[in-house]
């Protein structure tokens, strides 16, 4: 074993570092059983996950509710992704937008559930783009919104699953 005459650095839990090291340890490191801080942004190692929601049943909620549950959709799935990756709108400031500018609410949301994606470093099946849908086939008998909702809801129903939702 060679033994390296340098000063060494103390943490605060009891281990040495050589200088060098020191200072390229960003943090002290994490004790034993101790879980590290979360970046923001990032998923949190045991974070809550969200809830698979049916596509069909949300479609008839919103239809029976004269739209009512759709801002309930809204908050729910903005707060759990939220809480899931500690990062986003959260479900007050969604349903504060989803009444007052309900229509920035379909690019929000599949924005935001593409990050969800994006964070793992998959490919983001919805992005920003697929609230157009809305925008350009909403009139159209609801259409646009049916296929913008069916992609959205999807996509974060097959995230959730991914992460070991049933």
């Amino acid at each position: 074993m060679i033994e390296n005459n340098e000063p060494r650095t103390e943490t605060a839990d009891g281990q040495q570092w050589l200088p060098q090291q020191a200072q390229t340890q960003a943090t002290a490191p994490v004790p034993y059983g101790a879980q590290a801080p979360a970046a923001y942004g990032m998923p949190i190692h045991g974070a809550p996950l969200g809830q698979v929601r049916s596509t069909g049943a949300c479609i008839a909620l919103t239809i029976v509710t004269l739209g009512i549950y759709s801002w309930i959709w809204y908050f729910k799935t903005h707060e759990e992704m939220k809480r899931h990756t500690n990062t986003g709108l959260g479900g007050g400031l969604a349903l504060v937008l989803a009444i007052f500018v309900g229509i920035v609410m379909p690019f929000i949301s599949s924005s935001e559930v593409g990050g969800l994606y994006e964070r793992r470093g998959m490919r983001a099946p919805v992005s920003g783009a697929t609230g157009l849908w809305v925008l350009l086939l909403g009139w159209f008998f609801g259409v646009g919104l049916i296929v913008w909702f069916v992609k959205t809801n999807g996509a974060l129903n097959a995230y959730w699953r991914s992460q070991g939702v049933r």
